[in-house]
């Protein structure tokens, strides 16, 4: 596979799955903005998770063993387990899949890619892409019931 395919996969397509979540809104009108806030709040959270047990476990990536480059965009200082980039897309892709199968099939097509393109990207291994794929689909399915407008409306005093 040639390496702009993989850095494409690695750093790029994570974006494109975000813009395709507004265009299932705003242009096609087949999800709703409430199922929109509530897959960018399940990506956030499951980003913010990843990021906490990255703090607990740390871990070193393939290219600080193998001393190949990454072929990402920007070279991770951070640990490998488990991937933040997985974790999102899959939380994303889970959250799409809840209220338009037929798009979250390509959804949760486009968290693998996602995934795979990390390990060829030599800034993740195959267990740190399980681990986030994990807590992206596990925050989803936690965060199926939450609505972020009943959030943000709730009286904390």
């Amino acid at each position: 596979m040639p390496n702009q395919v993989i850095t494409f996969f690695a750093s790029f397509l994570i974006w494109g799955m975000f813009a395709g979540l507004f265009f299932l809104w705003f242009f096609n009108g087949r999800i709703k903005w409430q199922h929109v806030s509530n897959a960018l709040l399940v990506s956030f959270i499951a980003w913010s998770i990843t990021q906490i047990i990255k703090l607990l476990v740390p871990s070193i990536r393939p290219y600080e063993l193998n001393n190949l480059p990454p072929l990402t965009l920007t070279v991770p200082g951070d640990s490998a387990f488990p991937s933040s980039h997985t974790a999102t897309a899959f939380g994303l892709a889970t959250s799409v899949y809840r209220h338009h199968k037929k798009a979250g099939i390509i959804f949760i097509l486009s968290a693998g890619a996602v995934g795979i393109g990390r390990v060829l990207g030599n800034v993740h291994y195959v267990g740190d892409i399980a681990g986030g794929a994990i807590v992206g689909i596990v925050a989803a399915l936690i965060l199926s019931r939450v609505s972020l407008e009943k959030l943000l409306k709730r009286k904390i005093w």
